[in-house]
């Protein structure tokens, strides 16, 4: 009988790191802060109009390319070509620091209200240093430690990841259960009142409300929500029976995680009232996650009848256990999105693109490009920490930056997708999209849902007066493609010389 492979992922850990990398739970309470009930009908246009067709021409692209190792790169060289291709996988990649930088930061906010049960971060100090230079010493630290394990091999990666879904799927259970015994108790009743359809249309954030260009803005918020199913592109030789697996559960996790956050926004009304919890003078986009789940707890105490004081307790109980799951599904997610970009854009592209040693790998980690990375995520951290009010409203400019360019890239994607279908010499293993016709209607669905949510992205601060934002905003892609195409001209030249 032939050994199991026990470092191949299984159908559990592969949508586990699915999850891990694409459910973001702080999306719920976050979206009930924006857009009470009327978040659900956007999480489910983009999850109908982006999401599940989106996560579907990756299971294709999945099973077609199983054995190769460049992820999206080489899903899209083989199907269009190396130009296009690197192109949209670098500017994918660029925000993938950008998202690393932000993190190693926020990383401490979760973990402090698992620790104190609030937010301390800004009162912290190590050798007299000011908060902001603390997070980002920790921040650095962090970055080595995530860069030494991982470079370690992905059996490692796949534990730390797996306790990171499993956390995420713990948070989902405490929700569900929590508000459903809330709404028992409470014989049914909602804590914020559903009034028919006008629930789900108007939002009780005068922001929203009534202000149809802010609502379609939110598109952008739902497709960051379903963001990073191609991530995991790269894990596609690496997964146990892959023409099976890897679609199995793309397609199991794109619609879990699709039911996942519009129930989790409905539930969030069971025991929360957006007017007396969520509108009040220190409630903000930073800390409204801790504040909803720390009323479930209340709410719950008090439909049991305890005392308020245990009500308080119970409140803070959760908080801190929602503090300590965020931290651990960030965790997760940082694991994964430390070397699985970066294994795409290095293993798909030509090894003549990268100097020195770059390209090389080791036990299937593109170790020394995951050093160099670590290398320029501690720069920027250190950049942003300790080089004063300037160099913060840079970084501040270099995420207005990658905003438009993180979904970009699902436009390359989909983009790619009828020339994949329309190449005859590929065999596809797998098949949703059984013609052509039915590729194309839903890579010109996708491709319009992304490309209008980012048009009204950078509306919506031109039209209020932040032309600076959206100048930004559009100058991220533009930068990001010219850097590619020199990079890419350069290794074309380079190539030309060889030939000759």
């Amino acid at each position: 009988m032939a050994k199991k492979d026990t470092s191949k992922l299984t159908l559990v850990s592969l949508i586990l790191m699915i999850f891990t990398s694409v459910y973001g739970f702080n999306n719920i309470p976050r979206s009930f802060y924006k857009m009470g009930y009327a978040a659900i009908p956007w999480f489910i246009l983009a999850g109908i109009t982006f999401f599940i067709p989106f996560a579907f021409m990756m299971a294709e692209y999945g099973a077609a390319f199983k054995n190769e190792k460049g992820g999206i790169y080489s899903w899209m060289e083989k199907s269009v070509g190396s130009k296009f291709a690197f192109v949209g996988t670098f500017m994918w990649y660029a925000s993938y620091i950008i998202w690393m930088v932000n993190v190693s930061s926020g990383l401490w906010v979760p973990l402090s209200n698992a620790i104190f049960g609030e937010d301390t971060t800004a009162s912290w100090s190590i050798f007299g240093l000011s908060a902001t230079q603390t997070l980002g010493i920790l921040g650095i630290l962090w970055i080595l430690f995530v860069t030494y394990i991982s470079t370690k091999g992905l059996d490692k990666i796949k534990k730390i990841s797996s306790v990171g879904g499993i956390a995420v799927s713990a948070l989902n259970i405490l929700l569900w259960v929590g508000a459903i015994a809330v709404l028992i108790l409470n014989n049914g009743e909602f804590a914020e009142p559903i009034v028919g359809l006008k629930s789900f249309t108007q939002p009780p954030n005068p922001e929203y409300a009534g202000n149809i260009l802010s609502s379609l803005s939110f598109v952008v918020y739902a497709i960051f929500a379903y963001g990073g199913i191609e991530a995991v592109g790269g894990l596609v030789d690496q997964t146990e029976n892959p023409e099976k697996t890897f679609p199995k559960g793309v397609a199991i996790s794109a619609v879990i995680i699709s039911v996942g956050y519009a129930i989790g926004i409905l539930l969030i009304g069971a025991f929360t009232n957006w007017e007396n919890v969520i509108n009040q003078g220190n409630v903000h986009l930073g800390n409204a996650s801790y504040v909803v789940m720390s009323n479930l707890g209340i709410e719950l105490g008090r439909a049991l009848g305890v005392k308020e004081a245990t009500a308080i307790a119970m409140g803070k109980g959760i908080a801190r256990f929602f503090g300590f799951s965020i931290f651990l599904t960030l965790m997760g997610a940082f694991f994964t999105l430390t070397y699985s970009p970066l294994k795409q854009l290095i293993e798909g592209t030509p090894k003549d693109l990268w100097p020195g040693k770059l390209a090389e790998t080791k036990d299937g980690m593109p170790v020394n490009a995951m050093k160099v990375q670590a290398i320029i995520v501690v720069f920027i951290i250190a950049l942003v920490s300790f080089g004063g009010d300037s160099v913060s409203k840079f970084f501040d400019i270099l995420v207005i930056m990658t905003n438009v360019a993180m979904t970009l890239p699902y436009m390359f994607l989909a983009g790619a997708f009828p020339s994949f279908k329309k190449k005859k010499d590929i065999e596809k293993p797998f098949e949703v999209y059984k013609s052509y016709n039915s590729a194309l209607i839903s890579t010109i669905i996708v491709v319009l849902t992304v490309g209008f949510a980012n048009f009204f992205t950078i509306l919506e601060p031109a039209l209020n007066g932040d032309i600076k934002s959206a100048a930004w905003s559009i100058a991220g892609p533009i930068i990001f493609t010219i850097m590619a195409l020199l990079m890419y001209s350069k290794y074309e030249k380079k190539s030309n010389k060889l030939k000759k």
